[in-house]
């Protein structure tokens, strides 16, 4: 064997050898980027009063990171598969942890603002880049069943994880340690990915970056994600609003017109038309509009009409995540090589869904025991199953130098489904409010009865939204098990000409 060829092989060997060790260090920095998405909510508030931002400027705190994020994740999978998805995911955590570092020590709601949109930026850069390496380190059916749900599991919970540390660290230290817990998370997961993880050769994409479909998708998805912003707070109505979306559909509909006539496409448009990723993107877009909405609404039922502290509240958000957990690394992983994957979205979601159910009977003395608790067990097994399979057929049959970008869609469709979800239902649950509290505050007559009846407007907008959640979950239920269609990964290793194509991953593969 020649001196090449036999580098080549230890070269193999190394990064097959390292790739749990690399694992580790990948879902460390993913759950750093999914849990910062709510572990500011928290924190916001004092923030707010130290740095002296005013009511109408602190959802920019929130809006700067989702609109970075959201708005640079094509571009940024575009740069894994271009510059290399190691070096991407690196220089993503170093630049994630300054931004932090930032943010921790803000004296003034320029800087604050600043520093969260460098966040979401370079976590637009390590998002796909994590996932993207996953697809091309983990090829085996089995190992990569254990992989995704691992990996599943911390995106699906990491968010609930952010209120939980949110909580505590606001609570008992400062709100600034929201944003300096980032840097030891960043700092031994850069330095862990720098020494363990050996990219497989021969992956990258040297297409010329085109520039167009970048500048295309970055205004498109920006003013997308800023629209749904605005309606929370302006009204679906509002001519801005309305100017916004149709601007974005423009934006989109033109980037979409590029992207079929370059030689070199951001996103190539075969990433998105094969059926199983397409039901896949749109499926878990979906499901994240329900889970974000629900968060969102339990905290604030929680703290506002049960009295619970920031970390009460964290921790009654324990039995979802351990739901999760379970759902994804033992339901799903388990599951995975003997089913097909749409057996476990399709039910996944629909369980998901159950769960969803159980918090339409809350009410002003609702037992956490007796609702709350079923409910998110049921929510976070549900999507623990589901969302394991969808991550690992997020890249199923991709070619490796487009794996980038088809990671980068999921992280879209998560984002641009986050911020959905938070508009959507939080105008459907006001809405429902204001429509109680007009209906009911007449016959109210003292105090405590007009401020009852506020409470009750509340969590009677609160079970609205939910409700149109559970339809939501339905929904992706109904894409999972109609457009899903590939069968049960193949045991062992792929042959012949067409395994390089599927990357040995396929079918249920990524």
């Amino acid at each position: 064997m020649s001196e090449t060829a036999q580098a080549t092989a230890k070269a193999a060997a190394d990064s097959h050898s390292n790739r749990w060790k690399a694992l580790t260090f990948i879902t460390l920095a993913q759950l750093m980027v999914v849990l910062d998405a709510t572990i500011v909510n928290i924190a916001l508030p004092s923030a707010q009063q130290d740095l002296g931002i005013s009511d109408g400027n602190r959802q920019w705190v929130i809006t700067a990171y989702a609109l970075a994020f959201g708005g640079l994740l094509l571009f940024g999978g575009r740069i894994a598969d271009l510059w290399g998805r190691k070096r991407t995911f690196v220089a993503g955590l170093i630049g994630f942890a300054a931004a932090s570092a930032l943010g921790g020590a803000a004296t003034n709601e320029a800087t604050m603002l600043g520093a969260r949109a460098l966040q979401g930026a370079f976590g637009a850069l390590l998002a796909p880049a994590a996932l993207s390496l996953l697809a091309v380190m983990f090829t085996e059916p089995k190992e990569r069943a254990k992989a995704f749900g691992i990996y599943g599991a911390i995106a699906g919970g990491g968010g609930a994880v952010g209120f939980i540390l949110g909580g505590v660290l606001t609570e008992y230290m400062n709100w600034r340690w929201t944003f300096f817990v980032n840097i030891p998370f960043a700092v031994i997961a850069a330095a862990g990915a720098y020494f363990v993880i050996r990219e497989p050769s021969g992956s990258r994409n040297r297409s010329p970056l085109d520039i167009p479909g970048v500048a295309l998708s970055i205004l498109g998805l920006v003013t997308l994600v800023y629209a749904f912003t605005r309606a929370e707070s302006d009204g679906w109505g509002d001519s801005t609003t309305v100017g916004l979306f149709v601007a974005a559909a423009v934006l989109l509909a033109a980037f979409v017109f590029t992207e079929s006539k370059v030689r070199a496409p951001l996103l190539p448009l075969r990433v998105i038309t094969e059926r199983n990723r397409g039901g896949v993107y749109l499926s878990l877009g979906l499901a994240i509009i329900a889970l974000f909405g629900l968060f969102l609404f339990l905290t604030y039922y929680m703290q506002l009409v049960k009295g619970y502290s920031p970390v009460k509240t964290g921790l009654a958000f324990l039995p979802l995540i351990g739901g999760l957990m379970v759902g994804s690394t033992q339901i799903g992983t388990r599951l995975i090589t003997r089913i097909p994957p749409r057996l476990l979205m399709a039910p996944g979601f629909l369980l998901a869904g159950t769960g969803m159910f159980f918090l339409t009977r809350l009410e002003i003395n609702t037992s956490y025991a007796g609702v709350i608790l079923p409910g998110l067990v049921l929510l976070g097994l549900g999507m623990g199953t589901a969302f394991m399979p969808a991550l690992s057929l997020s890249t199923h049959g991709v070619e490796p130098r487009d794996s980038g970008v088809a990671s980068a869609m999921v992280n879209t469709s998560q984002q641009v489904g986050g911020a959905i979800g938070t508009a959507l239902l939080n105008t459907i649950a006001a809405s429902a409010t204001t429509a109680y509290i007009k209906d009911h505050i007449g016959g109210a007559g003292s105090k405590a009865q007009q401020q009852l009846v506020q409470l009750e407007g509340q969590v009677h907008g609160y079970t609205n939204a939910i409700w149109f959640a559970v339809g939501i979950l339905v929904l992706a239920a109904t894409i999972a098990a109609t457009f899903v269609n590939t069968g049960k990964p193949e045991v062992g290793p792929a042959s012949g000409e067409g395994a390089e194509d599927e990357m040995r991953i396929p079918v249920i593969a990524h």
